[in-house]
This record gives structure tokens, sequence and C-alpha cells, in this order.
């Protein structure tokens, strides 16, 4: 089990950035795959980006692939999520969320842990 807190979430104007931060408390922390998803109002929640516990496995949805880049620094026990060129299609609420599957997860029910989001606002 770990316990996530996600931050850096605000409102940013189109074309801008973001860096998102997960921390996690815990045990085995490096051992995780760790992803973010996130969830528009009225939208099911939707996987954006994850990364393998060395940090050398990255996996993106095709929205954000090339703006975003998924990283962590296990030392830190932190997840981050850099944004770029944001759309206002971007605009949601970011979940950080931890697996002990292997591989390259993509979807809601195969993470056990889940942060309690960090609300991003994409202005046009």
């Amino acid at each position: 089990q770990v316990q996530l807190v996600e931050s850096g979430g605000g409102l940013v104007q189109a074309g801008g950035s973001l860096r998102l931060s997960c921390a996690a408390s815990g045990r085995t922390f490096s051992r995780y795959i760790m992803g973010w998803f996130r969830q528009a109002p009225g939208k099911e929640r939707e996987f954006v980006a994850a990364i393998a516990w060395s940090g050398g496995g990255t996996n993106y949805a095709d929205s954000v692939k090339g703006r975003f880049t998924i990283s962590r620094e296990n030392a830190k026990n932190t997840v981050y999520l850099q944004m770029n060129s944001l759309k206002s299609e971007d605009t949601a609420v970011y979940y950080c969320a931890a697996t002990t599957r292997t591989g390259y997860p993509r979807y809601r029910w195969e993470y056990g842990d889940w942060g309690q989001g960090t609300q991003v606002t994409v202005s046009s």
C-alpha cells in the first residue's frame, strides 16, 4: 500500500506549461509502476501516462504523446508529469496512481492506489 498526494495543478493559458507532482509514502515505492490519469466533467477517468519503477519505460496516451513527459525520482518518492503545449481539452482533474503490475498498465482497474487528484484548467 502506498499513499499518494498530487500537487501542482492550477489555471494556465492554452499553449502554456504546468508540472504536476505526486508525493508517495509507503513501502517499496521504487517497485511500483506509477501512472497519471485524468477525468474531465462528464467523462470517464482516462489514462494519461505511466512509468516503470526503473524510470526507463514509459507509456503515453495518444492525446498527450509529444506534449507530456512523465518522470520519477525514487529517492524523493515522487513522480512528475510535465505538461507542455496545453490545450483546453486537457482540462481535468489529474490523478496519480500506483500499481504492482508489470508491462504497460493503461486501465483504471490495473491500479490499486490513488491520490485525491489535482485540478488543471486550461483557458482558451
